[in-house]
């Protein structure tokens, strides 16, 4: 598997792709703005490949107390068949230094994908991760954080890291019109 850091300049359609496909419309960040975040914020934003097939992204933002997964995709033809598993495994390999988060669609809301969420939380729970019992709703959604290690993940937590993402999002510049 290959790895490619993704920036601004290289990332392609198929990325693209994979990102508007891969998650809801109300859980996207608009592609535009997410490249501009991927150059103004320090973000790990990575690709994998075999040969020149895209076999998923990460986006990592690392920080001093903790390292937020926060998106994490694979085509839908290649779920089920252990390329989500190499990935997640690569990236736990990275990071296995740090305290790393992530946050999920709460597999205990009551919605049209519920059991994709069950699957996806014992996804994390077969790899490590526990649940903090610390969530949040947005946009109608429900989302729980889960942990990996014997840390500790609180709501100021939560809140602490929001109030980052505000910054560089509040500091983008504006379209004109």
């Amino acid at each position: 598997m290959i790895e490619r850091q993704i920036i601004k300049t290289n990332a392609d359609e198929a990325l693209r792709r994979l990102y508007e496909t891969a998650f809801p419309e109300e859980e996207q960040i608009p592609w535009d703005d997410l490249m501009h975040l991927v150059d103004a914020m320090p973000l790990d934003f990575t690709a994998y490949y075999d040969g020149d097939k895209l076999l998923g992204f990460t986006i990592v933002y690392p920080r001093k107390s903790f390292n937020w997964f926060w998106y994490f995709a694979v085509p839908v033809e290649l779920r089920g068949k252990g390329v989500g598993q190499k990935i997640l495994s690569q990236l736990i390999e990275k990071y296995k230094d740090g305290t790393n988060i992530l946050d999920m669609e709460s597999p205990e809301q009551v919605c049209e994908n519920q059991a994709v969420r069950r699957r996806r939380h014992d996804f994390y729970l077969r790899n490590g991760f526990r649940d903090t019992g610390v969530g949040r709703s947005f946009g109608g959604i429900d989302y729980t954080i889960m942990i990996m290690g014997e840390s500790t993940f609180t709501m100021k937590d939560y809140d602490d890291i929001i109030a980052e993402l505000r910054l560089f999002w509040d500091a983008m510049p504006k379209p004109e019109f």
